[in-house]
């Protein structure tokens, strides 16, 4: 079996231009946000304590499916519960007066009705003490009051000039905060919705400001902006606003140092950015570091393990360009700024060089000094590359495969360019760099030796019934593993170049990685449909190892730690490290 052992989770999914809304639970330090099909929940004082799940859950560690509901045509961007728990208003997109609902959780029954919003309604807010109220804002540069139970249009607030971005009632209910993209925040007494206070023009922010979050007492609001910056204020007796003090939070320069949303949960100040990166300050202690941590947003496609590394560490990119550095049980190590920070779509990593491939005819070598990244050089190739391979006991020499040639490569040189009649899909290189095998759309592995420049083949293996999607030589270059895109994994002997072991057909949908473990015993496979599984080499494949549900979406990158540790990554753009029971 396999137990999870550590979850490297992923950021909120964020827009340029857009604020995102963070929730929180103050009893258990927690924190939840939205990225693609899933929630996280993700501990402040525990990182690596992080899930996913969708829909309405129950409490306090029941994650049980209570209702599923379509409130809304369109995209759902805030949801907010009633403070007696029976009520949840949503507020997006959608069509005709489909962009505000409010309902029962359990029967789903509506309890108002909400006109008043031409356009998308971005942030909506219940009122946390009777009676009760509704208040929302949107792109109509609108903010709207309602009353109720049963919910009924009351009057709108006009004092924006642009996107009304965030909503948000006190916890005593007695005011409530706008924050627009015209760069003010306004504040209503939470009764009536008549304006009584405005954030100060004094150190005010530069930039739309697309959050805000109360302090638990009622008396102080944070608030971020595309200016990147995060403000504490505090809220008079008179209900203005005066600047307290500017949060700087670290980052990676550029856009993606925008603030895009925040939440004050307890002494916690969290502000996220554009780029995916958290920051948490202490309320009560200004010269106190923040802590910072981030995750992927986009879907993981590689992983590299330095498992001689102490602490041991690992590397994940994404197609979007992003290479982030993980510490095993101590959680984000930071990320690795490229200058060339283009797309990727083949990757393999050293301690020493990262060798990235995008969507163009280049392979860049870029050398690594602890968390830095040096000058990359780079070589066309002459097409897309579709592999990338290094010989490590000789990582000068690379070999690259694209759909009709392969290339040989000595550091960034390209030293020979062979043309092939067949269309290649995968590829593998011996770590003494003298043997290749290509793996093609026919299903067939071809197996090249190589002198020098040349390229030879050998011999063709025919056992695949679908193109092949990626190939390993075990670490004991004794054997290797294929598989396919028909779902069929198949380990081979190197010698005899006859199957190792069959019958490895369990995956339900096409086989995107593989990998060994360090000792050569086992092999992993992860899958579109969700699932990674792991086979020991000497026993039947009927004894296999299967960990369900892996990654919503499917299964990108994998990887052993050691012979025991399984670390996978996927669509959901997290990383999970599994422990594994022998059998």
């Amino acid at each position: 079996m396999a137990q999870l052992q550590e979850t490297y989770a992923c950021s909120p999914a964020t827009e340029r231009g857009r604020g995102i809304l963070l929730a929180g639970d103050a009893k258990t330090e927690t924190i939840a946000y939205c990225s693609g099909r899933s929630v996280i929940f993700r501990r402040l004082d525990a990182p690596l304590d992080a899930s996913g799940c969708v829909r309405v859950w129950g409490r306090n560690g029941d994650r049980a499916l209570k209702a599923e509901f379509r409130p809304i045509t369109g995209r759902v961007d805030d949801l907010r519960w009633s403070p007696d728990g029976m009520r949840i208003v949503v507020s997006g997109d959608g069509k005709g007066k489909s962009l505000v609902r409010a309902f029962m959780w359990d029967s789903g029954s509506t309890v108002g009705d909400f006109d008043g919003h031409s356009k998308r309604v971005l942030s909506c807010d219940f009122k946390p003490t009777r009676p009760f109220r509704i208040v929302t804002c949107g792109e109509d540069f609108l903010a709207n009051y309602y009353e109720g139970p049963p919910f009924k249009f009351k009057h709108s607030i006009r004092d924006h000039t642009n996107f009304v971005n965030c909503i948000r009632y006190s916890p005593d209910g007695t005011k409530f905060i706008t924050v627009s993209s015209d760069k003010k925040g306004l504040i209503y007494d939470g009764k009536t919705g008549d304006k009584i206070g405005e954030l100060s023009s004094e150190g005010s922010h530069t930039g739309s400001i697309y959050a805000v979050s109360w302090s638990p007492d009622s008396k102080q609001v944070l608030t971020v902006s595309a200016d990147k910056t995060a403000k504490v204020w505090d809220i008079n007796e008179d209900a203005s606003g005066t600047l307290n003090r500017t949060l700087v939070c670290t980052g990676i320069g550029g856009v993606d140092d925008m603030l895009v949303g925040c939440l004050w949960q307890n002494d916690n100040l969290v502000t996220i950015s554009l780029g995916g990166t958290f920051n948490v300050f202490s309320a009560t202690n200004p010269d106190k570091e923040p802590v910072s941590f981030a995750g992927h947003l986009k879907t993981v496609s590689a992983l590299a393990l330095f498992p001689q590394s102490n602490p041991r560490t690992m590397l994940s990119t994404s197609y979007d360009g992003v290479i982030l550095k993980w510490i095993q049980g101590v959680g984000y190590g930071g990320r690795l700024i490229r200058k060339n920070n283009t797309q990727i779509k083949c990757f393999v990593a050293t301690e020493e060089e990262l060798i990235t491939s995008g969507y163009d005819n280049k392979v860049f070598r870029i050398p690594v000094n602890g968390d830095q990244c040096g000058d990359a050089e780079s070589a066309d190739v002459g097409g897309q590359p579709n592999a990338l391979n290094i010989a490590l006991q000789q990582p000068e020499f690379a070999l690259v495969t694209t759909d009709s040639a392969i290339v040989l490569l000595n550091k960034s040189n390209v030293t020979s360019t062979t043309k092939v009649s067949y269309t290649i899909t995968s590829s593998a290189v011996s770590p003494d760099g003298t043997e290749a095998i290509i793996g093609a759309q026919d299903g067939k592995l071809r197996i090249y030796s190589i002198s020098g420049d040349t390229v030879t083949e050998e011999a063709v293996l025919e056992k695949h019934r679908g193109p092949i999607t990626t190939i390993h030589y075990s670490p004991d270059v004794s054997m290797f593993c294929s598989a396919d895109s028909n779902r069929e994994a198949v380990a081979w002997d190197r010698a005899t170049r006859e199957v190792k072991l069959k019958n490895m057909l369990f995956h339900t949908a096409r086989i995107n990685c593989l990998a060994w473990s360090p000792d050569s015993r086992f092999v992993a496979t992860g899958s579109l449909d969700t699932c990674a599984i792991i086979y020991d080499v000497d026993k039947p494949a009927a004894s296999r190892i299967t960990i369900k549900g892996a990654h919503l979406g499917g299964v990108h990158g994998i990887s052993f730690s050691d012979n025991d540790t399984l670390v996978t990554a996927g669509e959901d753009a997290c990383v999970r490290v599994w422990k594994l029971a022998q059998q």
